[in-house]
């Protein structure tokens, strides 16, 4: 009897529902702390402080003193975005090559020249045969101490930088072998792409800009340059002398096998230009002048007299019409003496060099672009290539043509070893398909009267080019380039043709010369590239009318 209440209350207590159990939670951070960084962004703080730390050390204990040959030099790594080697020779300026690619670049300074090791020198000059020897062990020697103090300075930067900031041995342990890693990596790729023959085409700035000591006889510009441990000891031979002088440029001897041509074009009436002109042709001991156009502006005869310096320069003066020259401007130039105008194709012999050219055939002084321009400009070209192929049958082939326009000078490929023009105020190097070279020249007034159109003013540009007087071809050449309105930047850059490197093919000798450009290269005669073609490569020349 007594069982059956309480099976009626067990029965009852399982009808009450039970509150369901809590689920586990993960407990939150307090307010106000951040969460654990993610791990990219603490590799990204780790390669900051590694690349800040190992830029210190280079800055702070990374130079090493060492003297080459009778100079004492300061050499460092910097941090660069393209490498190369830069060589500080104050105060006359700076030398770049593009001796590597790597993300560090070779900085030497040239502090002082030691008195006693000039003089040295200059007591005994048979000491001088072994200066390339002294140099090159010098260098080698610089740069073994320039290594170890290189690894030394990046991985103590690195690792003071990582305890100062995360206060831990072992990260900053950490940051310094990734500097030491980062240092070798650089090491390997500049030993991987180590060009020994990038001093065949070095820039120069500051007042080395100006020196043409250091250009020669054009034929030797090749050989002199085989060892880059020689051409090493002749730079520093040549600083040698400019400090003999009292750190003044050393008047040049011109070589009587070189030829020196003045590149210019689109002077746009810029005063300026003519005294800039007369100081390159004084510096350089220029033969003649090559002119590509556009001198003028508007071409009125008001402007005429802007074109007087030119009987001043003391050399002769070749020029061709451009778009902003007028058929009276090229009558005002025809009557001066030292001028020679290139049209229709007519070639001139001067200076040991033959040209000819051809004058633009449109006269837009307003910039405008009339309908059919670009097929007159082909047409002013195949004109001139004609006679040039006329020149080339009668014996007397021409060695350089000019023209104002690219599109115009491009109509010329085969027909002649190098063309020369202007007109789109840049500078810039092209190997035509059929062999011909074309040079284009940047504007040598700065775009003249347009200078300040720009947010940054337009450099002035010229070129001197070097043929050799046997074979008549072009050699190497001096792309010049200084700051425009207001600014006092100077850079001269040299340039090789590339036939004319170290293992390439000489060129012919006047009695071997054939119709054909170079060895190997096809006849001239059967050119006949489709129209099609001829656009596409004249487009950058449509798109722009200066």
């Amino acid at each position: 009897m007594a069982r059956a209440p309480l099976a009626a209350l067990h029965r009852t207590l399982n009808r009450i529902p039970h509150p369901a159990r809590p689920r586990r939670t993960r407990p939150l951070p307090p307010p106000g702390l951040p969460g654990r960084p993610r791990p990219w962004l603490r590799g990204l703080g780790l390669g900051a402080i590694v690349l800040a730390g190992a830029w210190l050390g280079l800055l702070v204990v990374g130079d090493v003193r060492a003297p080459v040959g009778p100079m004492d030099t300061t050499m460092a790594l910097r941090p660069s975005v393209t490498g190369g080697t830069k060589i500080n020779v104050s105060p006359l300026g700076a030398l770049s090559l593009d001796s590597h690619v790597a993300p560090v670049r070779l900085d030497v300074n040239v502090d002082r020249l030691d008195p006693e090791r000039s003089q040295a020198l200059v007591d005994h000059p048979e000491r001088l045969s072994g200066l390339q020897d002294e140099v090159a062990r010098d260098v080698e020697h610089g740069t073994l101490d320039l290594a170890v103090r290189s690894c030394v300075a990046v991985v103590t930067g690195a690792t003071a930088l990582g305890l100062a900031v995360y206060r831990r041995p072992r990260r900053a342990l950490a940051a310094g072998g990734l500097a030491l890693a980062l240092l070798a990596a650089s090491g390997v790729s500049a030993y991987a792409t180590w060009n020994p023959k990038s001093v065949l085409e070095p820039r120069f700035s500051g007042l080395l800009g100006s020196a043409p000591s250091v250009v020669g006889n054009a034929r030797s510009i090749v050989t002199e340059f085989d060892v880059y441990q020689k051409e090493l000891a002749r730079l520093v031979t040549n600083v040698t002398k400019l400090y003999d002088v009292t750190s003044t440029l050393p008047a040049y001897r011109p070589d009587p096998t070189t030829i020196r041509v003045l590149h210019v074009s689109d002077i746009h009436l810029n005063p300026a230009s003519w005294k800039i002109i007369g100081s390159l042709v004084k510096q350089y001991q220029v033969n003649v002048i090559v002119d590509s156009g556009d001198t003028m502006d508007h071409g009125s005869a008001a402007e005429n007299g802007f074109l007087d310096p030119v009987r001043d320069l003391g050399v002769p003066y070749l020029w061709v019409r451009g778009n902003h020259d007028s058929r009276t401007t090229q009558r005002y130039l025809e009557r001066m003496k030292n001028v020679h105008v290139l049209d229709d194709g007519r070639a001139r012999t001067v200076a040991g060099l033959r040209f000819a050219g051809i004058g633009d055939p449109q006269f837009t002084p307003d910039r405008s672009v009339a309908p059919g321009s670009e097929a007159s400009e082909e047409l002013a070209g195949d004109r001139l290539a004609s006679a040039l192929r006329d020149q080339r049958t009668a014996g007397t082939p021409v060695d350089v043509a000019v023209v104002h326009e690219p599109s115009a000078a491009r109509e010329t490929d085969g027909t002649v070893p190098l063309v020369l023009c202007g007109h789109l105020h840049h500078e810039g190097t092209e190997s035509l398909p059929y062999g011909t070279r074309l040079r284009m020249e940047g504007s040598t007034g700065g775009s003249g009267l347009r200078a300040v159109e720009h947010k940054d003013p337009a450099p002035i540009e010229a070129s001197i080019l070097y043929f050799d007087r046997d074979s008549r071809r072009l050699q190497a050449w001096d792309a010049i380039r200084l700051g425009g309105l207001g600014l006092t930047t100077a850079e001269v850059s040299r340039h090789l043709a590339d036939e004319n490197r170290p293992g390439a093919t000489p060129s012919p000798s006047p009695s071997s010369r054939t119709p054909s450009l170079s060895p190997g290269a096809p006849s001239p005669s059967p050119r006949t590239p489709s129209a099609a073609s001829r656009r596409t490569a004249s487009a950058g020349a449509a798109t722009a009318s200066p």
